[in-house]
Formats: C-alpha cells, sequence, structure tokens
C-alpha cells in the first residue's frame, strides 16, 4: 500500500522537499547576487523623508543618484511636485529653524502623541 507504480511514496515526498529547498536556496542566491533586479532594494534610490498628507497621500523626498525630487503620491499615481538642488534637499532634512533660538528641539510627533495621552490620562 505504501508503493504507487513501484515508487514509494516516501520516496516521492523526500523528492519533493529536496525539490522545493533547491528552489528556495536559488530564489535567495539569485536575488543576492542580482540577477533578477538590483543586489539591494533601495542601492539605487532612497526615500529621505515622509510626510503625510491624507489618506492614501503624501510627500516623498527621494534621492535617485545625486538628484533629489520631491514627489506627491496618491492612490494610483506618483507626481512631480519640484526637483530639488542638493542644498535645498539638505535644507529639507534639517527641518524648520527654532525662531526663538532656544536651541531646544521640539518633539516629534510620537513624543507630542504619547504626552498627550498621558496628559488626557492625569484629568
Amino acid at each position: 500500500m505504501l508503493e504507487e507504480s513501484g515508487v514509494p511514496v516516501l520516496g516521492m515526498l523526500v523528492s519533493v522537499v529536496l525539490i522545493l529547498g533547491a528552489a528556495y536556496w536559488f530564489t535567495r542566491y539569485a536575488a543576492g547576487r542580482g540577477l533578477f533586479g538590483p543586489a539591494r532594494p533601495g542601492a539605487r534610490m532612497k526615500i529621505h523623508d515622509q510626510l503625510v498628507l491624507g489618506r492614501d497621500q503624501r510627500l516623498a523626498l527621494v534621492q535617485v543618484g545625486g538628484r533629489w525630487f520631491l514627489l506627491g503620491a496618491a492612490s494610483g499615481s506618483v507626481s512631480l511636485v519640484a526637483e530639488l538642488t542638493a542644498e535645498e534637499a539638505a535644507a529639507w532634512q534639517e527641518g524648520p529653524k527654532d525662531p526663538e533660538g532656544g536651541g531646544a528641539e521640539k518633539p516629534g510627533f510620537r513624543e507630542a502623541f504619547l504626552q498627550a495621552i498621558q496628559q488626557k490620562r492625569r484629568r
């Protein structure tokens, strides 16, 4: 009962497992070598900053090689808002300057959100 047409079922199972393992290994090897695209995802393109504007809408500061782009992305489309110089992109990444000159950084969204939650719990 364990044999079908002279081939043991256990042997077939082992063969299938070996074929799946070899396929998995090959895809990992080929992806690491860049046979199906860039060797490292994002090696030539980097998203440096994003600003969520609404549901499925955002602005993204993207570097491609030595060029910088401000892209608008919505569901199903991406559009070029502006091409920035390296100086403009650096200023974008630094963020706004403190007009009071106090030197203290304003908290990020996460920190401000956590503070608001803690204040609400205290009430």
